[in-house]
């Protein structure tokens, strides 16, 4: 069984966190902005940002993230869920609710009420308490649905 390991309590998992989550998310224009958060994130008072990763035994099966804004309009809204990522032959265990429950832990301990994503996908993440809320716009142009999950 896998468990869920919060890179600020292990700063020693910061490179490995930085190299899986990159691989996974990144464009070459993006590395830096990874490399720079996770880092920042192992040092920062802030309750945000955490990351996580999946792991069984050494090997890394999933990742996500919790942050201010998944670069989408609404900024208004806080704290996101990000960069949520099972490997595709550990999918269909529920193993992605391990760490969404994580993020949700780490929200409601440092003091919000809700927890927000953007994603194409629909039919995951009601199952995991979130509900649709509205359309946002990201950036380079493209549109996200905005879930919200009270916590």
């Amino acid at each position: 069984m896998p468990t869920v390991l919060r890179v600020r309590d292990d700063p020693a998992l910061s490179d490995t966190a930085i190299a899986y989550i990159q691989s996974r998310w990144a464009s070459d224009a993006s590395r830096p902005v990874y490399r720079d958060c996770i880092t920042h994130s192992l040092t920062t008072a802030a309750p945000l940002p955490r990351w996580y990763l999946l792991a069984e035994g050494e090997r890394i099966l999933g990742c996500a993230g919790l942050i201010t804004n998944d670069f989408i309009s609404r900024m208004d809204l806080w704290p996101w869920l990000c960069a949520l990522y099972v490997e595709p032959e550990a999918r269909g265990h529920a193993w992605g609710a391990m760490l969404i429950e994580a993020a949700k832990a780490d929200a409601r301990a440092g003091g919000f009420d809700a927890l927000y994503l953007c994603t194409d996908h629909v039919g995951y993440y009601e199952h995991y308490g979130f509900a649709y809320i509205g359309d946002g716009y990201h950036p380079w142009g493209e549109t996200s649905r905005i879930y919200r999950c009270t916590l």
